[in-house]
């Protein structure tokens, strides 16, 4: 059976989330600089989701054969959604902060 860390790679790997982890980092920052305002339920149910999945604390034991890691699994193909969803609206805020920005020349 594959480890709970192979699993999660490949449902990483099938959202894109990988591509998107600059991005990601970037819209961290602003969060935390206070210039971007995220829908915080996009933010905050991934962190917490990733939180279950790393705590050695499991709601179905991962030694249950198949169903153990199931949940895991399910958890993180519900939240990468939302979270791929909040760092697509942080990159059209980018976009639009940067039209603001730039300098009209005639």
């Amino acid at each position: 059976m594959a480890s709970k860390f192979g699993l999660a790679l490949t449902a990483f790997k099938q959202k894109g989330f990988f591509r998107r982890i600059p991005d990601i980092i970037r819209m961290a920052k602003a969060i935390m600089k206070k210039e971007y305002k995220p829908k915080y339920k996009n933010i905050i149910i991934p962190v917490l989701v990733l939180v279950y999945i790393i705590s050695p604390l499991d709601i179905i034991p991962d030694w249950i054969p198949l169903i153990g890691e199931v949940d895991d699994i399910a958890l993180i193909a519900m939240v990468l959604p939302l979270l791929m969803k909040e760092t697509e609206r942080f990159l059209e805020w980018e976009k639009s902060r940067h039209i603001e920005d730039a300098e009209i020349v005639e």
